[in-house]
């Protein structure tokens, strides 16, 4: 796993250990970590704060020239509002951690020029796979079921 995803599964286990999701998201940029982040919705009562959500807000206003030369990496696959956050600010390239357990809006990405990698990591999916096994009332709530 290299260093950006690294970060990102390591807020994922922040996320669990937190009583929450574990989804973790950093946003880099000239390969430097700007933001980073975990799914929140749980901890703050959030109806938005997503890992990749999170990280964003971490990473605070940037100009959009900074947006369109950074890679987002998230350990799971970007729902429908991660996906338009990505849009909105013209984030060109997104390196998935896995998307077995849960497949986000990776065409809608793709079809707009998003350039998407998905790792399948072993660490991601089985992290994910035991939560949604311990904890599915919350995992459904987390993806609106």
């Amino acid at each position: 796993m290299d260093e950006f995803m690294q970060a990102a599964f390591d807020e994922a286990q922040q996320g669990l250990a937190e009583g929450g999701i574990p989804i973790g998201s950093v946003l880099v940029y000239n390969g430097t970590i700007l933001g980073r982040g975990h799914n929140r919705r749980v901890q703050k009562g959030s109806a938005i704060l997503h890992g990749e959500m999170d990280a964003l807000e971490n990473a605070g206003r940037q100009p959009a020239a900074v947006y369109r030369e950074s890679v987002l990496y998230t350990t799971l696959s970007p729902c429908p509002m991660c996906s338009g956050a990505i849009l909105l600010y013209g984030i060109p390239r997104v390196v998935i951690g896995e998307n077995r357990t849960f497949m986000g809006e990776e065409e809608l990405l793709r079809s707009r020029g998003v350039q998407v990698e998905v790792l399948q990591n072993e660490e991601c999916i089985g992290l994910m796979a035991r939560f949604i096994e311990e904890r599915p009332e919350l995992w459904n709530e987390d993806i609106g079921v």
